[in-house]
């Protein structure tokens, strides 16, 4: 399972600066505790523009992943890799780079799966924006949009004029997984 940070598992702060900022949305640690379970790897890929635009460092990125660490694991909860893009082509050098990490290209998601040995084709990326849904299209994967940070207002974008569109629309992360492993399940049942 590949998921977006800031929206998804994250309460979205509008780049989020530092570690102690990090609040979990409801539900996030007990949906990781659940695909953790099923023996389903969890991955965060995440756009960090931030550090390309001068509003925080790498370090700041990886500081803040320890801290969301820290409080998924006091609650059972396990992230099996962290993968972040902090390029973005109007930000300042060496950053300013139009790369193929930065979702919705698929970098990130091809080193995780090379790094984890993961099969991208029995995956999903779960997100709250367009970008997470229009990376799951370009890998020929399920997308699940969330309904959490941006997710609502991305939705009614989508629906009004998008031609990217989610294999289903979630309440938040416990709704998205939920639904994943009962998907998985039926498919080993045939």
């Amino acid at each position: 399972i590949f998921l977006d940070r800031d929206g998804t598992i994250c309460v979205e702060k509008e780049y989020l600066r530092r570690p102690e900022e990090v609040e979990l949305l409801s539900g996030a640690a007990e949906a990781i505790r659940l695909a953790n379970q099923q023996g389903l790897k969890v991955v965060v890929v995440s756009n960090q523009s931030g550090v390309a635009r001068g509003y925080f460092d790498e370090e700041t990125v990886e500081q803040i992943h320890q801290r969301l660490t820290e409080l998924l694991q006091a609650q059972g909860a396990r992230i099996d890799g962290f993968y972040y893009c902090p390029h973005h082509p109007e930000g300042n050098p060496p950053y300013n780079i139009s790369c193929t990490c930065r979702k919705p290209q698929p970098g990130m998601i091809l080193k995780a799966a090379r790094d984890l040995h993961l099969d991208i084709q029995r995956s999903v990326i779960i997100g709250d924006k367009a970008s997470d849904i229009e990376t799951a299209v370009n890998l020929h994967i399920p997308g699940i949009l969330v309904l959490t940070g941006y997710g609502k207002t991305e939705w009614e974008g989508m629906r009004s004029h998008g031609n990217i569109r989610p294999v289903r629309v979630a309440r938040n992360l416990l709704d998205a997984v939920q639904w994943w492993i009962t998907r998985i399940k039926s498919e080993e049942m045939k």
